[in-house]
């Protein structure tokens, strides 16, 4: 498909059930921020779903490719990527190993509850046990991005306060559980990037 975009290209090849040259797609192409990175995501998506051979076939040459990568964010973005639909790009290569010990740490540092993690992630009884870094990362930015909106969503329901309409009592309590959210948003975050 010469000419096109890779992320056509990927889409195509996946859509065709061409997981191999959608694989060979991303490794001909050189890695940028934008597109690369989205066709090497729906790589990704698409290999969580195969099991055995062919999960190696598609995961293995894209894991070459992203170690070679000179860009460490664009590096550290995409073996995130792939964690958040459940594949493993990275061994201890890219993202920093951390222990369950350093991740209470940081929890309790920040201020969140670890327990949250416990639920989407399986954590070591051992505190010095080595825990799975990049899912914990994908959990702390999914769990700032879920308070993230939902602060948003009830700011919105909140008069303007440039206009007519009074603050009520009840709109107090809306913007006092906005705040709220927007200050877990921001834990959550902080978590994520502390263990970076």
């Amino acid at each position: 498909m010469l000419g096109a975009r890779i992320t056509d290209e990927v889409d195509y090849y996946r859509r065709r059930g061409e997981s191999r040259s959608a694989v060979r797609a991303v490794r001909l192409r050189d890695p940028d921020r934008l597109r690369w990175r989205a066709a090497v995501s729906d790589v990704t998506a698409a290999a969580g779903k195969l099991r055995g051979r062919e999960r190696m076939f598609v995961e293995e040459p894209v894991r070459e490719k992203v170690l070679d990568i000179p860009d460490a964010l664009l590096r550290r973005e995409v073996v995130l990527d792939a964690r958040r639909h459940n594949v493993d790009l990275d061994r201890g290569e890219v993202i920093p190993r951390r222990t369950l010990a350093e991740l209470r740490r940081i929890a309790f540092l920040v201020g969140t509850d670890l327990r949250l993690v416990g639920r989407y992630l399986t954590l070591p009884e051992d505190w010095e046990a080595p825990i799975d870094t990049p899912g914990a990362v994908v959990v702390g930015r999914a769990m700032a991005d879920f308070h993230r909106r939902r602060a948003q969503r009830l700011w919105l329901q909140l008069p303007d306060p440039d206009g007519p309409e009074m603050m009520m009592e009840h709109h107090q309590i809306i913007a006092a559980r906005a705040d709220q959210d927007a200050d877990l948003s921001r834990r959550w975050a902080s978590l994520a990037k502390n263990l970076l």
